[in-house]
């Protein structure tokens, strides 16, 4: 009030509305973390740039699309390349060929890493122990072209192999890389030799958190190492597990592109033919880019069902899943 008038202020008379505590809580916590905002912001502009932005380009898979024409002018035919999905023959050739590769690399390649991390983990000798981990950490710093370079140097009929199998066995020489029933055994092995000691990485980190306590107990139990690993090891990596595995699931229909592409040959092409190469073939070096691009949207959504399924099965058994 104006003490000399009597009347209301304008300050008094505007109302003020407090800046909400969640909103001011958000920018103070902006501010204060901004160096580490920061430091985010390359691999943020990467996801958008390079991730979300082209996912605008899926609008083709509802089109006749032609590069003449752009996304604006092209023919909309809706679910039409979707339907071919699941009529074409080649199409369903190609989905089990990826199903089948998948599903044996979850079978034999997952557990590998698992089964390395506990033996890894099983060496009391650290000076030995690094020596091993570097060793089977190597490969996965190779690139695909080199490691189907030397497989191709071991396996073909004049390879390294065969000149062993020959003389001291009397094996007549094998065409590995020509005959289909050795393609996805052959792709399998790489995978496991390529990647399987990075995948240690994370199980041997999970496997320090565990208390020395526990095995220490076990011992006074009269538990012997197997059983230590089974009740003490096990159970302390399962959580880690189940996430990596709900993560493998979503990736279910990606089979690899770079290592399929280098293995396939005229006598492979039936068995060895996946969804990624054949998105290639049909999408690029066809130009249909409208039902590559089909294909491609198909296998992420069930990826992503996958996902969330996986997801949801893991915490209805007690685990916590990814999200």
């Amino acid at each position: 009030m104006n003490q000399s008038s009597g009347t209301p202020t304008l300050a008094a008379a505007v109302p003020k509305y407090p800046v909400p505590r969640r909103a001011k809580k958000l920018k103070d916590r902006l501010w204060r973390e901004r160096y580490l905002f920061l430091l985010l912001m390359p691999g943020l502009l990467y996801f958008i740039v390079y991730r979300y932005i082209p996912m605008l380009g899926n609008i083709i898979a509802f089109q006749d699309f032609s590069p003449f024409r752009g996304f604006l002018n092209s023919e909309w035919i809706g679910f039409h390349h979707f339907k071919t999905i699941f009529s074409d023959q080649e199409v369903i050739r190609v989905l089990w060929n990826t199903l089948l590769l998948s599903f044996l690399q979850i079978g034999f390649a997952f557990p590998v890493p698992i089964i390395l991390a506990i033996m890894l983990n099983e060496i009391k000798n650290e000076w030995y122990k690094r020596i091993v981990q570097s060793i089977v950490y190597l490969p996965h710093f190779l690139s695909w072209v080199v490691v189907i370079g030397i497989v191709t140097i071991f396996l073909k009929n004049e390879g390294i192999v065969n000149r062993i199998l020959n003389p001291l066995l009397g094996i007549e020489p094998i065409s590995f890389l020509q005959q289909p029933g050795w393609f996805m055994p052959l792709v399998v092995l790489e995978v496991i030799w390529k990647e399987a000691g990075w995948g240690t990485i994370i199980f041997l980190a999970a496997l320090s958190g565990i208390n020395p306590s526990l095995y220490e107990a076990a011992v006074v139990d009269g538990a012997n190492r197997w059983r230590q690993i089974w009740h003490i090891t096990l159970p302390a990596l399962r959580s880690t597990i189940v996430i990596l595995f709900i993560l493998r699931l979503g990736t279910v229909l990606d089979s690899g592109f770079e290592q399929i592409f280098l293995m396939l040959n005229p006598f492979t092409m039936d068995v060895g033919n996946v969804l990624d190469t054949y998105v290639y073939f049909k999408g690029i070096q066809n130009a249909d880019f409208s039902f590559g691009t089909a294909v491609g949207l198909f296998k992420s959504v069930i990826g992503l069902i996958l996902i969330f399924a996986a997801n949801r099965l893991a915490k209805k058994y007690g685990e916590e899943g990814v999200f």
